[in-house]
């Protein structure tokens, strides 16, 4: 004879309560992924909320622009600082250049 379990059929209950069990395991699991999908999106949503934000966005900027102007130890950047003043005066003498023509 053999032994207790092996080689046989099981029940039709047990058969159903297998199924009903791994029915149960993959709507947990499913759960359990919602949940998941749903915390990883709040989190991308309050990412780009943040990201978006004016003031973020005005932060962001000036921190560029101080950069630009000012190296990491703190000290003015002259190179940079010339080349806008240089440019701003260039504007500043086409304006008057082309108002003197034109009056």
């Amino acid at each position: 004879m053999a032994p207790r379990g092996v080689g046989r059929r099981p029940h039709v209950d047990e058969e159903q309560t297998v199924a009903d069990s791994k029915d149960v395991d993959s709507t947990d699991s499913i759960e359990r992924e919602m949940e998941q999908t749903r915390d990883r999106l709040a989190s991308t949503i309050d990412d780009l909320i943040y990201r978006t934000s004016p003031k973020t966005i005005v932060r962001r900027e000036v921190a560029t622009v101080k950069g630009f102007f000012v190296d990491p130890a703190g000290n003015p950047r002259t190179e940079n600082i010339l080349k806008v003043a240089g440019g701003f005066a260039g504007f500043v003498a086409v304006i008057v250049v082309i108002r003197r023509v034109t009056s």
